[in-house]
């Protein structure tokens, strides 16, 4: 009863909620309340829950009623079990006992029988040790004829001599397992001389079919060998024998000192090593094809250990950094060595045993790659530094205006850049392993370049005097010669520098995805940054145009003194002011309109807005004070004409005013004029036809007033 689930008595329809949220393992009150007060009324729900209540209590009435009866009945069930209990109790006991009597009994038995056991196995084993002992002398004394034999009889030392020899050395060592306990010292002592005895045998013959490059017999004795486990003494014979004598003119420093090719020479004759005094060796045992006998490595645990070893205590001098052309090359030589001994290895194992072995990572950890870049960024960071350090001045263009529109570089700065940044990835300086500080030198190179560049618009030139004279203008040309170099060689190389990515990946292999988007999103985001000095540039230079053409507006506030009791003409041209406000601009575009038309557009186009900005000014300032001298003067003849008498009447003729207003106006007009002869429109500049509107009003208005 316990174990059934309780069902509570089902809910109306009518009410808000359902009998399931009250059986729930975990019933949160607040949770129930939160849920439900959204969809009804407190209450609602208040009275929704008594309802639900009386259904729960007439549940439990029904309940009891039901069981009523084996409540009841339960007392009267348990009357006597107390005593039926205790009748159980005493057969049960006297039943235990005798199953503890049993298995005491089976205990004992079974460790008689386990003794006994133990006391024939010791029989057995000592009776094997004896037959063992009996076996061991004989194959010991039969091993020991064999190699004296051998050792008489030089002619006798054949593979099938030392094939049986290997054979009862063999059974020798089994039988030596199974009786080493009960031998003597002697016999170990002579065992092992016997060993020594057959490694010898089985070196010579090693040795000598290697040199004679007889396949066959050398296979046979390979397999001998292998029969033994003696693989890595075999490998050792090689080593001593074959690879040492091979290679111990080869690897000197009398030989690194006078070969012609230098390092790259070595790895030559180390090479040709492989393929004359080791051939045969690699053929049956390395080859993928002609494979006949595993469990041997030449390659790795012959060869390349003495090779390793033999450089770093006879040329260590290869590993010296100082000099990073030298260092450079022969690191790439090495490379490229250790690249034909992995193309020699067949198989994707025998690679990554050979790149895991010890003295492989010692080799390569010899190459201090660090110090290296260390240098390499000196040089090549010193280089651009040098030139960002120089006295920015007219010498730091190191190409003509008519050359804008190549691919070369106006600055002198900007191409020691480009020139920097291209020889880090040069086959001369570059080295895969050091990707990432190459990369890395290359960002920094950028932001460098970046900075110079803001400095070189903050930088002051040697002031001049804005005048007419020839000097100084060409003085302020140099200064926009410079700045406008400053901004094409900065759009030059914001364009040029994602290239460097394609350069990089050129030299470095099996580049991942990952890496690859990482190396684009850094260049693309220097690239940027670049073209992000653009505007800045260009307000320097639209500044540099305004500050030698403004200066000539000044003569405007002269105007009204040319014509105030002068009697002049009434003006048909305009004032020389105005051709000397746009000369500049005039030379500005004839120098680069050719060279870069849209650009040198939008420079003259904002230069030729900021210049109609001052004219505005200036020619608001001059109409507003004619106006006040013209409204003095009328007041004062008012007043003089009054106290004598005399009516005031129109002038006749062009007054001065006027003549100041049409001069203005003519002289706006021609400046309009040259402005569109710069080829620009009137839409391209801002406020020039507000400028004619102005001094058009300013002229209709006094016509009319008269």
């Amino acid at each position: 009863m316990a174990n059934e689930t309780f069902v509570p008595p089902k809910a109306p329809k009518d009410l808000c909620f359902n009998e399931i949220n009250f059986v729930q393992t975990v019933f949160d009150t607040d949770k129930f309340l939160q849920e439900h007060k959204a969809n009804v009324s407190l209450e609602k729900l208040r009275d929704d829950l008594g309802i639900y209540l009386k259904i729960l209590r007439s549940a439990m009435i029904e309940l009891i009623n039901r069981d009523y009866t084996d409540f009841v009945s339960l007392s009267s069930n348990l009357i006597g079990l107390d005593q039926a209990i205790n009748n159980l109790a005493t057969p049960l006991g006297q039943l235990k006992e005798e199953v503890k009597q049993v298995k005491q009994c089976l205990d004992d038995t079974i460790t008689d029988m386990t003794n006994n056991l133990d006391k024939y196995q010791n029989i057995r084993d000592k009776r094997q040790s004896i037959h063992s002992l009996i076996r061991f002398h004989k194959s010991i004394t039969k091993l020991a004829d064999i190699l004296s034999s051998c050792d008489k009889n030089i002619n006798m030392s054949k593979p099938d001599v030392l094939e049986r020899a290997a054979m009862q050395f063999n059974q020798l060592k089994f039988h030596f397992s199974r009786c080493q306990g009960d031998l003597s010292s002697d016999y170990i002592s002579k065992m092992s001389d016997l060993d020594e005895q057959l490694k010898h045998s089985l070196s010579l013959l090693l040795v000598s079919y290697v040199k004679h490059k007889d396949i066959l017999l050398l296979e046979r004795c390979l397999r001998i060998y292998v029969s033994l486990d003696k693989v890595k003494d075999a490998e050792e014979v090689v080593r001593k024998k074959i690879v040492v004598p091979a290679i111990e003119n080869i690897i000197s420093d009398h030989t690194f000192q006078n070969d012609p090719a230098g390092l790259k020479g070595i790895y030559v004759k180390l090479e040709n090593v492989l393929d004359s005094a080791l051939k045969e060796l690699l053929d049956l045992t390395l080859n993928s094809q002609s494979c006949s006998v595993k469990g041997y490595n030449f390659l790795i645990n012959s060869y390349w250990p003495e090779i390793e070893q033999r450089i770093e205590d006879y040329i260590p001098m290869v590993f010296a950094p100082g000099n990073p052309e030298l260092f450079h090359k022969r690191y790439r030589e090495t490379l490229n060595f250790l690249l034909k001994l992995e193309q020699r290895c067949h198989t994707e194992d025998v690679i990554v045993q050979f790149k895991s072995h010890f003295q492989y990572t010692r080799f390569l950890s010899k190459w201090n790659l660090p110090v290296y870049f260390q240098i390499r960024f000196q040089e090549i960071a010193g280089t651009a530094e040098s030139v960002f350090s120089a006295a920015i001045s007219t010498s730091s263009i190191r190409r003509k205006k008519d050359s804008i529109n190549n691919e070369e570089f106006m600055l002198h700065a900007t191409n020691i850049v480009w020139d920097c940044l291209l020889r880090i990835w040069t086959d001369d300086v570059f080295l895969p392993q050091l990707l990432a500080r190459f990369w890395k030198l290359c960002l920094q190179l950028c932001s460098r370049y970046q900075e110079w560049c803001k400095f070189a618009l903050k930088h002051t030139w040697p002031a001049v005097q804005v005048n007419e004279t020839n000097q100084n203008q060409e003085q302020s040309l140099q200064r926009l010669d410079f700045l406008v170099g400053l901004y094409t060689d900065v759009e030059k190389l914001a364009k040029k520098i994602p290239d460097i990515l394609t350069i990089a990946s050129a030299k470095v292999v099996n580049l991942s995805s990952v890496i690859m988007d990482s190396l684009n999103d850094t260049i693309n985001e220097s690239s940027l940054c670049l073209k992000s000095l653009l505007p800045q540039i260009t307000e320097v230079l639209v500044g540099e145009l305004l500050r030698h053409s403004g200066t000539h507006l000044r003569q405007i506030s002269d105007i009204p003194r040319l014509f105030r009791r002068t009697n002049r003409e009434v003006p048909t041209k305009p004032c020389a002011y105005v051709r000397r406000t746009l000369e500049f601009l005039e030379r500005f575009s004839a120098d680069y309109r050719s060279a870069v038309p849209e650009t040198s557009s939008h420079w003259l186009s904002l230069a030729a807005s900021g210049l109609t900005q001052q004219y505005i000014s200036s020619v608001t300032d001059v109409l507003t004070s004619v106006q006040k001298t013209e409204e003095s003067l009328r007041r004062l003849k008012k007043i003089r004409d009054k106290s004598a008498g005399i009516s005031t009447t129109e002038s006749q003729g062009t007054s001065d005013d006027e003549k100041i207003r049409i001069q203005l106006l003519i002289d706006v007009q021609s400046y309009i004029e040259i402005i569109k002869e710069l080829g620009l429109t009137e839409a391209e500049v801002e406020n020039l036809n507000q400028l004619l509107q102005i001094v058009e009003t300013a002229a209709k208005s006094k016509a009319e007033a008269k």
